[in-house]
């Protein structure tokens, strides 16, 4: 049992904590130096997988999961993770065929404040593809003129249903984020691809000008649903397409 005493220091911390806006904690939990990662996903009895590497990725890490990773090696990424604070010239210089912008917790307008005028620079200068997941997918809407607000109650969990626009086809995903993207600010140039059965908050976009798209929940989840990692076959096709011209 806790003392009175313990049970007080925990409620002033609490009540200290000044909460999540304008927290840039993407910075505090990325990595501090680039790595590179080539291993796939875990297979049985007790090996990883390891597929043939044609294709160049930046992963850009605010929080990045390790099955991100895992899923984009798995078809057939060599991946080079960095920092979330990496330049625009710091990624350009490992001749990207496709940018991966993980997930990672924290307020997106803090994290913003530094990552979106090299994204801006990414889709403006160049036509690399570029794959949001949950904090990346934020960002993704930031840079290319959208607003994120706090929502009221997060999506946390594992049975999220998630519908496909386009398809009408509903996925059951897994979701934990307390931030989302203003639907209403999105420019026209980019377009709803998914949203939430629960609330009807956004949960994925498409650039109409550029090979970027974003999705706000965890496709490579593990354990979890797995069919909404069709989004890496997307990406994988996109990266393709860009790394023949």
């Amino acid at each position: 049992k806790r003392s009175r005493r313990e049970y007080k220091t925990m409620m002033d911390s609490i009540q200290k904590w000044s909460g999540l806006f304008g927290a840039d904690l993407a910075r505090d939990v990325c990595c501090n130096e680039p790595y590179d990662w080539n291993e796939g996903q875990w297979l049985w009895p007790g090996k990883f997988s390891n597929k043939e590497v044609s294709k160049k990725i930046v992963a850009i890490d605010f929080g990045i999961k390790t099955n991100i990773l895992r899923c984009l090696a798995d078809s057939g990424c060599a991946i080079q993770v960095l920092p979330a604070t990496a330049t625009y010239e710091q990624i350009l210089s490992h001749d990207p065929d496709g940018i991966i912008l993980s997930n990672g917790p924290g307020d997106p307008k803090a994290t913003g404040e530094y990552t979106i005028p090299v994204l801006r620079n990414l889709i403006n200068e160049t036509r690399i593809p570029i794959f949001g997941i949950c904090l990346g997918h934020q960002l993704l809407a930031l840079a290319g003129g959208a607003n994120t607000y706090k929502m009221k109650f997060g999506h946390h969990g594992g049975n999220h249903p998630v519908q496909d626009i386009d398809t009408k086809e509903v996925y059951i995903t897994s979701q934990n984020h307390g931030f989302a993207v203003d639907a209403e600010t999105l420019p026209k140039n980019i377009k709803v691809t998914h949203i939430s059965l629960f609330d009807k908050s956004l949960q994925g976009i498409e650039f109409k000008d550029s090979p970027a798209f974003s999705f706000q929940g965890h496709p490579e989840a593990s354990p979890g649903p797995q069919e909404i990692q069709n989004l890496f076959k997307k990406f994988s096709l996109m990266v393709k397409e860009y790394a023949k011209t």
